[in-house]
């Protein structure tokens, strides 16, 4: 954005300056978290954000967003609170590293307490990012992949320890016995034993799922299966192939009939063309020298769709918060849903993915989640990059809180959106979270 000229009052005197959008933190823990935005951010002034912040002087109004947030009448008046500083934390933030477009939705219990967006759907463009704008959700379409195949299981059509080759005969590995022995919920926590993202490079290049599958023959094993945990692609989209054999319809179809449609995701899609008729989407951004600039879409991932071929808007994930957290016991219950997010596999890169959490943590692979455990509390988590493209999501099911971030830019603010609002959370509730 183009440079402004200002001043600041400091100790008595008046310093001139010149500043691209920058805001001035309200409290002390937004001072914090703005910092560390910028010390993540390559292309923000950190010298001047500092002089900014020892100034201490009132900050300007927030930047006026495409909506309102809308929210349930909520009885305690501690979730007020802390809606309204997470949506200023959010918005200064945003400011604060230049992010160009987001979407935030929060849920509590059965209420949708909160769906906004911020910033633009294009940088250079009018059109501003609402709860209705549409983004690619990158490997947040994993937990899509899990949940479909809990409703499988519960319609009778798959079994949790299906052999993979019982309804896939195409699929095999290097040892023809282990081949017999992965099962759905190997392949869903990456644990079947082929090594880390194995032939990620193939869905890159736009190979379909078979045709990747065909050379899995080839790869030395890393372990036994439901051992070693190896994130995958590839591997994990074979579930695709699963349920079309076990069910005789494709996968995305099986998804916008029983996800979708069912539970009131009215603008979620699974393909390209899907998302290039869609009106109202974000566009992708790269960082430049000259801040984040728009691309354009690209077709890669959508022909591995349980990998990261979603669309939706934060509208469509709060419905799907709903779902994750029990409220929706006709299309699955509780009961139904436990066994996607049960602890699997012990991952060991805690602290690449979760960095910006408070506390220490130990992390598990479920199907199609991160499983983090602190004591007596569970939350589940991922993340998700695609196409420039950027999304975080995380729910605690126990106290019935969940909360998605959709991006248009790979923003410093992704990692820290989440543990932001828990830390909020707590500071007004109490250590009742992890």
């Amino acid at each position: 954005s183009a440079k402004s000229a200002g001043n600041l009052l400091c100790g008595g005197g008046r310093l001139s300056f010149y500043f691209q959008d920058i805001i001035l933190p309200s409290t002390i823990q937004q001072s914090t978290d703005l910092l560390r935005m910028f010390l993540l951010n390559r292309t923000a002034c950190l010298p001047l954000f500092l002089l900014l912040w020892a100034c201490n002087s009132t900050p300007p109004p927030s930047p006026t967003h495409s909506a309102t947030p809308t929210a349930t009448p909520l009885e305690d008046p501690r979730w007020a609170a802390l809606l309204a500083e997470y949506d200023r934390f959010f918005s200064d933030s945003m400011r604060a590293t230049g992010t160009p477009g987001a979407a935030v939705a929060i849920v509590r219990d059965s209420q949708v307490v909160f769906c906004k967006g911020y910033g633009l759907r294009a940088s250079g463009r009018p059109d501003s990012v609402d709860a209705q704008t549409v983004f690619r959700i990158g490997s947040l379409s994993k937990g899509f992949a899990a949940v479909l195949s809990a409703i499988l299981v519960k319609e009778g059509d798959l079994a949790w320890d299906d052999p993979i080759t019982c309804h896939y005969p195409h699929f095999a590995l290097q040892d023809s016995e282990q081949t017999q022995r992965v099962t759905i919920t190997h392949l869903l926590s990456h644990s079947s034993g082929l090594p880390y993202h194995t032939f990620t490079n193939m869905i890159e290049a736009g190979y379909d799922i078979n045709t990747i599958v065909d050379y899995f023959k080839r790869v030395k094993l890393c372990g036994k299966e439901g051992e070693i945990y190896c994130y995958q692609n590839a591997a994990y989209s074979a579930i695709e192939e699963v349920m079309c054999g076990a069910t005789d319809h494709a996968y995305q179809d099986l998804l916008e009939a029983k996800l979708f449609k069912a539970i009131g995701m009215n603008r979620a899609s699974c393909t390209y063309a899907a998302l290039m008729a869609e009106p109202n989407k974000a566009y992708p951004h790269n960082q430049t020298g000259m801040g984040w600039l728009s691309t354009d879409i690209s077709d890669k991932y959508y022909q591995t769709a349980a990998a990261g071929g979603v669309n939706a808007s934060a509208a469509d994930m709060a419905q799907w918060l709903l779902l994750l957290l029990g409220k929706r016991p006709r299309v699955l219950t509780n009961e139904q849903l436990a066994p996607v997010f049960q602890p699997r596999v012990r991952t060991y890169d805690e602290r690449r993915h979760f960095g910006e959490w408070a506390k220490p943590k130990t992390a598990y692979y479920g199907l199609g989640w991160r499983i983090l455990v602190q004591g007596n509390d569970t939350l589940a988590y991922h993340g998700g990059y695609v196409n420039g493209y950027r999304g975080e999501i995380a729910l605690d099911r126990r106290h019935g809180i969940g909360i998605c971030v959709l991006f248009n830019a790979a923003s410093p603010l992704a990692p820290r959106s989440i543990p932001a609002f828990f830390e909020r959370y707590r500071r007004l509730f109490g250590d009742e979270l992890i």
